[in-house]
Order: structure tokens, then sequence, then C-alpha cells
């Protein structure tokens, strides 16, 4: 979603999210002969694996369809199948309909592949060369792997060359509208610069009964709402997991100035609010999860406070990066004129003043060397395509934590715009696995 950047977080997020996401979307390049949403889906016929007639529109009628286009030679598509086997599994029972149509020309190899992967859902083929095919001719399939989604109408829904997009849209489509889980209560907790505003989301628990709480920190110019922390916190919830998502000062509806906000204060709010919560009678024990400039947070917040208060922590897409581009004098990818040790009042960033405490006080953030006083389970993730966060400032807390476990996103962004929800699957389901 974005471009090398300096201080990393939601509001540079928001900016830049449309101009990177154009520049990753591989449909743009592989998919413009796809047919587009809304056009009627061909019908055809095939040879199954077995050698058994498929009708298309006769079999499929009144489903929603998913075609995967792909092959046994297909580097790419080996790549893409772990992605094409995880949707089949939660999609499937939902009644998604998943049909595998194979380039390949050789049935031995073809019949490898689908034993190799444990294929279940139905597979067809021509067993002619790809660009002789009358799927490909019919459908614009000028490249694989691609996929379309077909509605119970017969008519697209979408067609992509992108896994990551096709497990958004189906996410999108079968999420349960309108549903909140457990219950949700706004309060008021005593920060480093004032009232901060903040979001305590719990399971519905019997008398007496406690869970575990896991405290969100958004990122720079970010606040406590949003898809992230709202798929996440609902996640928790329906596992019996309680949250509390907040606005740091001079942030959302939080008390304080952002011209005084800094990286240290951060995780001073972020320690009122574990307090706060580890002194409700329901808590039994307490994580922390943050994204970009929030991952540092819960990293030092972590470090400082250590295992014995901290249960478990998640990072996404840690910014620690914002401590070398503060000592480059970088802001927004830009030199600044100047200085860099000393900065002025404050840079003007869309409307914001960051403050000239900020960038000093992060020139000497030592994040590593605190965070590393942590020893307990922790979970990173990172984006390979992330331009604001290099992967390997992600990479360098899983080789300071020895109960760390590492998972790379390939092609996504900092935002994990790619997926939201593929995202915030890892994280919760993590945090699920360590706390309960």
């Amino acid at each position: 979603m974005k471009r090398i950047l300096f201080f990393v977080m939601g509001l540079v997020i928001t900016v830049t999210a449309h101009a990177q996401s154009a520049q990753l979307d591989a449909d743009a390049k592989y998919a413009q002969q796809l047919l587009k949403a809304g056009e009627q889906a061909p019908d055809f016929k095939m040879k199954t694996l077995e050698g058994k007639t498929f009708k298309f529109a006769k079999q499929t009628k009144g489903k929603y369809v998913l075609l995967d286009f792909w092959a046994s030679w297909c580097p790419d598509c080996r790549k893409d199948m772990p992605n094409i086997q995880r949707m089949a599994q939660k999609f499937a029972p939902m009644g998604v309909e998943f049909i595998g149509i194979s380039m390949d020309t050789d049935r031995e190899k073809w019949k490898e592949a689908v034993e190799k992967y444990g294929i279940q859902y139905t597979q067809v083929s021509e067993l002619v060369k790809f660009q002789d095919t009358q799927i490909a001719s019919l459908y614009g399939v000028k490249w694989i792997p691609s996929m379309y989604l077909i509605g119970p109408d017969g008519k697209v829904v979408l067609g992509t060359v992108l896994s990551d997009k096709m497990e958004r849209t189906l996410t999108e489509l079968f999420a349960p509208k309108g549903q909140t889980y457990g219950t949700q209560e706004r309060v008021s907790i005593d920060g480093a610069k004032g009232k901060l505003t903040a979001i305590i989301q719990k399971p519905i628990l019997k008398q007496g009964e406690q869970c575990p709480m896991v405290v969100l920190c958004h990122g720079f110019g970010g606040r406590k709402d949003g898809p992230m922390f709202e798929l996440i916190a609902d996640s928790l919830a329906n596992h019996g997991i309680a949250s509390v998502r907040f606005d740091f000062n001079g942030h959302g509806e939080s008390e304080g100035e952002f011209q005084q906000m800094t990286v240290p204060n951060e995780i001073e709010d972020a320690k009122h609010v574990i307090e706060y919560v580890r002194d409700l009678r329901y808590v039994s024990k307490v994580a922390i999860a943050g994204h970009s400039q929030g991952g540092v947070v819960a990293s030092m917040t972590a470090g400082e406070l250590g295992s014995e208060d901290i249960a478990a922590v998640a990072l996404m897409a840690p910014a620690a990066v914002l401590r070398d581009d503060a000592i480059r004098g970088t802001v927004m990818g830009q030199q600044q004129q100047g200085d860099p040790a000393d900065p002025p009042e404050y840079i003007n960033l869309w409307g914001l003043k960051l403050g000239r405490d900020y960038i000093l006080t992060a020139q000497r953030l030592p994040i590593y060397r605190t965070a590393m006083r942590y020893q307990g389970p922790a979970f990173i993730l990172h984006g390979t395509a992330d331009r604001l966060v290099p992967y390997t400032y992600g990479e360098r807390f899983n080789d300071i934590w020895p109960k760390s476990e590492y998972v790379e996103l390939e092609g996504f962004d900092h935002g994990f715009g790619q997926n939201i929800y593929r995202a915030t699957e890892l994280v919760s389901s993590w945090l699920i696995r360590t706390l309960k």
C-alpha cells in the first residue's frame, strides 16, 4: 500500500494506500482480458480426471462457483495452491463449489499434482496446450493462475489472478452481517497526556469466570477504529478472549496534542491501559498486540514489563525503521533541510504537526535492546512488499525473541491491504492458540 517513508503508520497508510495498491496489483497487468463482473459466465463441458463429462451450467446451477485455472507445470500455480486449498476447506462447507481447470497436456502429470496437493474438488481439462484450449478463449485467460467467482445467477462476481483478492471477496461475501461478538463498553483511561478513549470487547462470561485480555495498539496517525482491530477483536471475543483498543494521546477521541506525541509517551499510555485492564476482575492474563508504530510500542512495553506481566506479544509490520529514519533526517521519503540533530519545532504532515520531541526521542530509541528483555511467546507478521517498513525489521524481532514465530506474506504491503482478513486471521489464530 505505500512508498518508502519515515513515520509509518495509520494516517500514512490511508494517504498512500491507493498508489501502492495499484502498483502491486498484478490484475492491472495480467487480468485485463478476463471477463468483467456482471458478465454471463460461458457454459462449457469438459472431461474430469476420471474421464467423466462435467457440464458446467447444469452441475453448478444456483451455486457460487470458484473456477481455478492452473497447471502442474506452472510454478506460480504450485506456489498458490496452498491458498486455493485453504479457501476450499473454508468456503466449500458454506456452499461454494470449487472447480479446477487444468492447462495440462499430460494426464499422468496432472494426476500426480492432484494427488501431491491432496486436491478433493472437481478437476477438468481439455488436455491440449494452454493457448489452444477453448476454455481459455471463452474466459479470456492469458495467464495462470487465474480464477473466477461465479454467482448463483451464472454471472461473474470477480475475475482475478490474485488468490488473496479472491479470498478477500469470499470472506466479505460470506461474513455475518451486522454481528458483534460479545459485548462492547466504552471507557476512559488516564494516559500520559490526558484521558484515553477505549473500547473493551469481551465474550459472554459466566458469573466468576475469567478470560485473557489483549491490548491492541494502533500506528502513527491511526486510531482504535477500523477493520484491522475490529476483525481481531471479533475473532478473539468469539473464542473467549477479551480485548481493548484505544486511541493514543493526540489521536482519535483521546486527549492530548498530536505535536506532543512521542513513542515514549505512547509506551506510557500502553502501560496505563494494561494497568487498567489487569485490575478488572474477569481478566486472567494480559497480552499486547500492535501494528506499525503500535508494534514498536507493544514490543518495548513488553520488554519493560517482562514476561511475568505480559503473556504474549503479536506484532504486525512493526515499524522499528522509525529510529533509522529519524537519524537520517528523512520525513515521508524526503530529506529535510537542516541538521537532523536539531529539527524545527514541528514538521507539518497533512495538516498534523509532528513535534520536535518525537524526532529527537526517536533517534535514541533503544527499540530492540528494550524489546529483547521480553522472553515470552511472540508472533511477528510482515509483508514482503512493505515499502514503509522493510520486512527485515520484522525478522530482527524474530531473531531476538527465542520463543517467537515469524510469518511473511508474499506481496503484502504495510497495511496488509491485499487481504486484511488473511492477516488478521493469522494474528487472531496465534493469540487464541497461545492464550487459551
